[in-house]
């Protein structure tokens, strides 16, 4: 039951496979390729798009970054000199007066210029509110008398007014080598921020400065709420901030999915001479949004026109392809039953299909001759099928035919049916002596003897297997099948094929001798077993005989087996 259900299912898939479903196939495959070029050559520009995006957004970044080096390079510019002046002035008081007139009015990020003493207190300010604040405990101002070197501090809110600002402090130690004082500024974010605007205003970019601790330093304008907030506040920004603040390297990118599914190329660089840095983030599918859809209206155009396509393809293949093809499955089929007559209506056919009407036709005149040159070509194979090449003789197939043959027509009419088992005396000693080439040019001169005897005396020669040869004699009695047994062996001897390692010096043979009349008892292999152990016997009594047995009663010894097969 199983089974049936099996094979109706197989039934009902090759016909949903059947020529309609190729055909249909065939026409999307015609069609597809044109319309997925276009959507490969849309990706393409897609790819292109955010790769020119991402290097130029790149290039715009890394001007900005070079524009903040610039603002934080010239605030340490006006440090150095206030250093300086406070190490050569030799006093407070003549450092504080310059101090206060030196604050640069092109240089509008410096907020605020001041000096503070080796405790940490502000001896003066450009602006007077600052004087007297304590910094010692700042870390900026300890780093910066510690190493002896310009520090740009991390985000703070300044003290007398909590706006957000970062502190630039160098040390006068610098130049006058003793740890009096050092020189800070207060730098303008809101400038910083705006040197950052020709990084907003894009769609799917973001882009910000932040410090050492991850705070948001300065951003463009229409990103300008992210300052003063920590980096990982900002979704877009947080899966890079921990390596983009980590890294020692001065430039990166990373590229990732982010937790809403959009891909992201994320960079970040260095601002040289601080451990603030510029990180931006672009968004590719809010940058490449109107490719994506060209893309997605591509794909719906590939849809309709291979829905479009498979229907005309269906229809067209029912009326051109599959009536005819049905017509002619007709026909094949009346012919297939016997009826030489079936023959295909020209006229009912498209022109495509007319030729192949004309050879089917053609091929209906000729099938009846075809047919019996196929009968005879069949049974010139069945004769080469049952024929050894190396000796010329029937082989086993061929002989057990024949002996089939010539057993059922012994018991048909009574007479008798012998068999001659002739086996090659030391055959592997005479390979391994002379090799195999001679030992196939041995059996070939043995089979041409025998093939002389068969024919002498009405009988039936075969190759039956190795270096073992057969003959079957009807109509011959046990008697005369031993003379003809010792006329084939005297042949052999006559030979004279050397064979160094016989005790007789040339090939022998051994032969075993079986006769009967077959009957309804007995069957062919029974002959066979007979004349075998006859095989076996002469094989013991030394080789080079003729043996009979008789068919009924089969009494070869165990040794004589044992001697027999050890040759």
């Amino acid at each position: 039951m199983a089974n049936v259900s099996f094979n109706r299912k197989r039934a009902k898939l090759k016909r949903v496979l059947g020529i309609r479903a190729r055909l249909a196939l065939l026409a999307v495959i015609l069609v597809a390729p044109l319309m997925l070029e276009r959507i490969r050559s849309l990706e393409d520009a897609r790819t292109r798009q955010i790769a020119q995006a991402a290097a130029e957004f790149t290039t715009v970044a890394r001007h900005s970054a070079d524009a903040q080096r610039e603002v934080i390079s010239s605030v340490e510019t006006i440090l150095k000199s206030e250093a300086f002046i406070r190490a050569s002035a030799g006093g407070i008081s003549k450092s504080c007066d310059v101090l206060r007139a030196s604050l640069p009015s092109n240089l509008p990020w410096i907020r605020t210029l001041l000096i503070a003493g080796q405790d940490g207190r502000i001896q003066c300010a450009t602006n007077n509110m600052y004087v007297g604040l304590d910094l010692s405990d700042r870390p900026y101002f300890q780093q910066a008398q510690e190493t002896g070197r310009f520090v740009l501090s991390d985000f703070i809110l300044s003290r007398p007014v909590p706006s957000p600002t970062v502190m630039a402090v160098y040390p006068v130690s610098a130049f006058s080598g003793v740890a009096d004082a050092v020189v800070l500024a207060t730098v303008n974010l809101d400038w910083m921020s705006k040197v950052m605007n020709n990084l907003g205003g894009r769609a799917g970019i973001t882009a910000v400065l932040v410090d050492s601790a991850g705070t948001v330093l300065a951003a463009p304008a229409d990103q300008s709420s992210a300052v003063g907030h920590p980096l990982d506040n900002m979704p877009l920004m947080s899966a890079i901030a921990d390596k983009a603040l980590r890294s020692n390297q001065d430039e990166g990118s990373l590229s990732f999915l982010a937790a809403d599914g959009s891909r992201r190329a994320v960079s970040y660089i260095r601002i040289a001479g601080t451990n603030a840095r510029l990180i931006a983030s672009i968004d590719e599918d809010k940058v490449s949004a109107a490719v994506n859809r060209d893309i997605r209206t591509a794909y719906l155009q590939l849809a309709f026109v291979v829905v479009f396509v498979l229907l005309g393809a269906l229809i067209a293949a029912e009326k051109l392809v599959i009536k005819p093809i049905e017509m002619l499955a007709d026909m094949a089929k009346r012919l297939g039953e016997g009826d030489l007559s079936a023959r295909a209506a020209r006229n009912r056919l498209p022109a495509e299909f007319v030729p192949l009407a004309r050879a089917f036709n053609a091929m209906a005149a000729q099938l009846s001759q075809r047919e019996r040159e196929l009968i005879a070509s069949n049974d010139r194979l069945t004769v080469m099928a049952s024929i050894d090449m190396l000796s010329g003789l029937a082989n086993r197939r061929g002989f057990q035919s024949r002996l089939d043959f010539e057993w059922m027509r012994a018991q048909q009419y009574g007479s008798d049916l012998a068999l001659l088992m002739i086996d090659v005396d030391h055959f592997k000693l005479f390979n391994d002596t002379y090799g195999h080439l001679e030992g196939d040019s041995c059996l070939t001169r043995l089979g041409e003897s025998l093939s002389g005897i068969a024919a002498d005396t009405m009988g039936f020669a075969a190759r039956y297997g190795g270096e073992e040869f057969c003959l079957l004699l009807p109509n011959t009695d046990v008697n005369r099948a031993v003379e003809i047994g010792e006329q084939a062996r005297a042949a052999v001897l006559k030979l004279c094929l050397p064979h160094i390692t016989s005790a007789h010096m040339i090939v022998t043979v051994s032969i075993g001798v079986a006769a009967t009349k077959p009957n309804e008892t007995l069957r062919p292999g029974d002959l066979i077993e007979a004349a075998d152990a006859a095989l076996y016997a002469a094989k013991h009594r030394g080789r080079n005989n003729v043996v009979e047995h008789g068919v009924q009663a089969i009494e070869t010894s165990a040794a004589d087996i044992m001697m027999a097969a050890s040759a």
